[in-house]
């Protein structure tokens, strides 16, 4: 793996995904007049938004409720939730949501847009990712910054930048790569200066991202003093770096040598570690996008011993499996690599029910997008193939078909796992994850009665493969509105760059409620020092 540059050079307002003329599915840009490429047809328009939107007629939900309501609209914020709204006087867009649900729009906790990475950049950015997103129903995710030569400061500014193109909200995460005072005093501006409350650290991508057991320490500590989320991808990066050798040495160098490499006890033992380390500093811990039974187990293991850790599923793990890796089409093959990897049946059914029953919290996607002439730098030697897959558009269908079309979740619980518990994590609710007044206006309307099928042909990403590719189910996203913006209607996508907005996520949130009251008994409890006598002689 090489290491990866500040910025993600690739053209602006091009995009290379294919769609056909003849599908009933259009695929729609607009700039302020600039018409935007979309593979054989050009369209151009502009999302509507209304100063006044009123929602009649559906059954509202929330994560802890659900009622028959209206919902009322104005300048991008909900002014009332109620059983019926009649008196909201002229030009109110109205729309009948009779027989749906009406929730709160999606909140994609894990996201790596326009992120240079492994020789490549991912091919969605601000702006294409945004889209994609809309149409799944995703109305706000929280994007990871990369230090630029380990400048906390000169990455974020580097996001600013990318992120400028932005058409729907979004947050910030910031990664960890090196440790030294001036990363320490950058974390603190980080925190109280640019709305970051959160701070990955990567124990895999050995040369790369890795971090080691000192560093992940001091960076634990930091973030319990300014009151930030410590995240960790939680791979054994030195065993991950043999595995691969050893791949190599066997003569495995194609995609099924990434799963080989890289097998789930090696994230079963990041898992432990990681738990442990922060039980020791005594700070919240988050597992970004568990993929094993190994990995979940001992997150299942430390919640029920009372220790704040969050587990982080994304939908790849919860719905495929690693046996695409061994398809016989290298192009096929590569674009089910990431890391960790999926892995083999029985470990998503397994992460479904951590799911429902309460062990895992939220789902993400790691949405990393790389199309199949950059996963073709690993043609000969897997290591080279550049880690990622999407899922930014597909999420809410596929954990609505997968969780609730099943059974295994409620409505309210999937608005818990898609879009509120996030939002509380994150300390921005109920601004965003909830239909209540004064909550911004991020809405989508489902209707559980009508179908989706997920197609490279037909999805909004500027990748020309979809690990989806295929699969159809029941529940589909009609309508997203993105405060108060109705910006994917009748299979219409209109959406504006520059329109998104940036929200800062305050440190503190409830994850860290009581942590000084278990500091002062593990103090209590030490019975030290212990005052002993100076010897006379």
């Amino acid at each position: 793996m090489t290491s990866f540059v500040s910025e993600l050079l690739c053209p602006l307002f091009i995009f290379f995904s294919i769609i056909q003329s003849s599908l009933s599915q259009s695929n729609q840009y607009c700039d302020a007049g600039f018409e935007y490429e979309s593979g054989s047809t050009t369209a151009c328009g502009s999302g509507t938004a209304p100063s006044k939107l009123l929602i009649k007629g559906g059954t509202v939900v929330n994560a802890h409720h659900q009622q028959l309501a209206d919902v009322y609209v104005e300048d991008g914020i909900i002014v009332a939730v109620e059983p019926s709204i009649t008196q909201v006087g002229d030009d109110v867009k109205v729309i009948d949501a009779t027989g749906k649900y009406v929730m709160p729009g999606g909140i994609d906790p894990h996201t790596h847009l326009d992120m240079s990475f492994m020789s490549s950049g991912t091919i969605d950015d601000f702006f294409s990712g945004h889209a994609a997103a809309l149409a799944g129903g995703t109305t706000m995710h929280i994007d990871f910054v990369i230090p630029v030569d380990g400048s906390l400061t000169a990455g974020y500014e580097a996001y600013e930048r990318k992120a400028k193109k932005a058409c729907m909200d979004y947050g910030f995460h910031m990664a960890i790569t090196k440790w030294n005072d001036d990363v320490s005093r950058e974390m603190e501006i980080m925190v109280k200066e640019k709305g970051i409350n959160s701070f990955k650290f990567f124990m895999a991508y050995k040369g790369a991202l890795m971090v080691n057991d000192e560093l992940l320490l001091e960076g634990f500590k930091r973030c319990k003093s300014l009151g930030a989320l410590a995240m960790v991808h939680a791979e054994n990066g030195d065993a991950v770096d043999e595995g691969q050798k050893r791949m190599i040495e066997l003569g495995i160098t194609g995609p099924e040598g990434h799963a080989l490499s890289r097998p789930a006890v090696l994230e079963g033992e990041a898992t432990a570690r990681a738990i442990r380390l922060a039980n020791f500093v005594n700070t919240p811990l988050y597992v970004v996008h568990v993929m094993s039974i190994d990995a979940m187990e001992e997150i299942a293991k430390a919640r029920k011993s009372g220790q704040r850790v969050i587990g982080e599923p994304v939908v790849s793990g919860l719905v495929l499996d690693e046996s695409w890796l061994w398809h016989p089409d290298f192009k096929t093959a590569a674009s089910y690599v990431m890391s960790p990897p999926i892995r083999s049946k029985g470990h998503d059914k397994e992460l479904q029910a951590a799911l429902a029953t309460g062990v895992l919290q939220l789902v993400g996607t790691d949405h990393c997008a790389f199309n199949s002439t950059q996963k073709a730098l690993g043609i000969d030697d897997f290591r080279k193939i550049p880690n990622g897959v999407n899922g930014i558009e597909e999420r809410m269908h596929l954990v609505w078909d997968t969780m609730v079309e099943s059974g295994q979740i409620s409505v309210t619980d999937y608005v818990r796992v898609t879009s509120t518990e996030c939002a509380r994590i994150f300390n921005i609710y109920p601004r965003k994850g909830a239909i209540l007044p004064g909550s911004d206006a991020d809405i989508i309307i489902l209707n559980p009665n009508s179908s989706f099928e997920i197609s490279t042909k037909s999805h909004h990403s500027r990748l020309d493969t979809n690990v989806y590719d295929g699969k159809k189910g029941k529940g589909k996203v009609e309508v997203t509105i993105s405060r108060g913006r109705v910006v994917w209607e009748n299979n219409e996508l209109k959406v504006t760059p520059g329109t998104g907005r940036y929200i800062p996520m305050q440190p503190y949130s409830y994850v860290f409620d009581g942590l000084d009251k278990k500091d002062a008994t593990y103090l209590s409890s030490l019975k030290a020092p212990v005052k002993r006598a100076k010897s006379s002689s």
